[in-house]
């Protein structure tokens, strides 16, 4: 029998093309008319400009295994992601750095200077537990209150102070005039785009790939294993609930010559309902257009028929995913991966290293005989970190046939 990926994102390509260099044969079905999810790329008819189509993309790791695996499939071109923050009538550099430091505060301190200077305004909050909390003791009321307040309203649609103090603390806080937003080894960008490189993985004879096919109950039968990278409530048809999401609006425009100057400019202030203005041609500054095209960004709640994009993993959900997560490891003949399969946000590199994890099990569990894990990435995989801004929930043990 055949194996079924349903998804042909990051997670449902990987998957489909470790099982068939393995020699199994592979179906992949993608509701939507393309490959590589909402990672998915193509060339604006107009400018010839290569558009991100569900929002702006930056390839970054620190994993050698993940990099050499997507340069086999496509070549890499360097790119150093830098963003720019409007605020308060001014435009800042992003991450906050010593720049933004000294421009904000419209004076020419040292990195030591700096340092002090951030230190006399952060508050003394112990152990702060809630994103509003993390920023008050990290930068102080005047930075928060410019830089992080609105725009995380605007995102989460929740006060800052519902959110975790996790949130932030991705976030670095830099001493130096470093505006590189990532910080990982490895960073680039695919010279022809996200959706090439998922076509190149995809291609191979042992896969078939069927796009516009959208699953359907008796396609469980069908198949030796199904790999589910679609959203864990869907799977059972929601009868537990909805897990909550945010969507994205996009609003794409063109005009001639340059719009921003740069990839990608955050908008600070509540007054502004965008949070971001992508500026597609600055992600390929080897390419040469002249005209250009860019995307107002606008977060919501997500609701049904929507794209879902950021689970928001509120304390409220929790019940919910518990109950989804339980029943899925009862489950025989599924695994479940991806970020809406196990409704996590995840980075590229993250959903590619697990995608190679989940078949490596299955081809272990497949010749030892024994059965596949429901949740293939259980070691890593914390199910209840849920958002609470007055307490933290302990990951749940994955039951023994989870990490079997």
């Amino acid at each position: 029998m055949t194996i079924l990926c349903v998804g042909a994102g990051f997670s449902g390509a990987v998957v489909a093309r470790q099982l068939a260099e393995a020699g199994l044969r592979v179906d992949v079905i993608e509701a939507r008319g393309h490959v590589a999810g909402n990672c998915h790329t193509a060339r604006d008819s107009k400018t010839g400009v290569l558009v991100h189509h569900y929002g702006p993309h930056i390839f970054h790791t620190d994993s050698a295994k993940v990099w050499a695996y997507v340069n086999r499939f496509a070549k890499f071109q360097p790119f150093r992601h830098q963003v720019k923050t409007r605020a308060a009538g001014g435009i800042y550099s992003m991450p906050i750095n010593l720049h933004t430091i000294n421009q904000f505060f419209g004076r020419s301190m040292c990195p030591t200077e700096a340092e002090a200077f951030i230190a006399q305004r952060a508050l003394p909050i112990r152990n702060p537990e809630s994103f509003e909390e993390q920023a008050l003791s990290m930068v102080g009321p005047e930075i928060y209150e410019t830089f992080f307040k609105g725009y995380t309203e605007k995102q989460w649609g929740r006060s800052p102070a519902q959110l975790p103090a996790s949130i932030l603390k991705r976030l670095p806080l830099r001493f130096s005039y470093d505006d590189n937003y990532f910080f990982h080894r490895f960073q680039g960008m695919p010279e022809h785009g996200y959706t090439p490189l998922v076509e190149a993985i995809l291609d191979h004879p042992l896969i078939d790939l069927h796009l516009s096919r959208a699953f359907m109950a008796e396609d469980k039968d069908r198949y030796e294993h199904v790999f589910w990278s679609g959203p864990l409530d869907a799977w059972f048809g929601y009868d537990g609930g909805r897990l909550g999401y945010r969507t994205l609006d996009f609003t794409h425009a063109h005009t001639r010559g340059d719009h921003q100057g740069l990839p990608v400019m955050n908008y600070a202030d509540a007054s502004i309902p965008q949070t971001r203005v992508t500026e597609h041609k600055h992600f390929a500054p080897w390419e040469h257009h002249d005209g250009t095209v860019f995307t107002r960004e606008t977060p919501r709640e997500c609701q049904e028929g929507d794209i879902p994009y950021y689970p928001i993993r509120l304390l409220s959900d929790k019940a919910m995913l518990d109950n989804y997560i339980r029943r899925g490891e009862q489950l025989d003949g599924v695994s479940f991966s991806g970020r809406l399969g196990t409704y996590r946000y995840l980075d590229m590199d993250v959903t590619i290293h697990e995608a190679m994890h989940a078949a490596e099990v299955f081809l272990r569990s497949r010749r030892e005989k024994r059965p596949m894990p429901s949740f293939p990435h259980a070691a890593i995989f914390k199910p209840t970190a849920c958002l609470s801004a007055r307490r933290s929930v302990e990951p749940k043990r994955m039951s023994r046939k989870a990490v079997a």
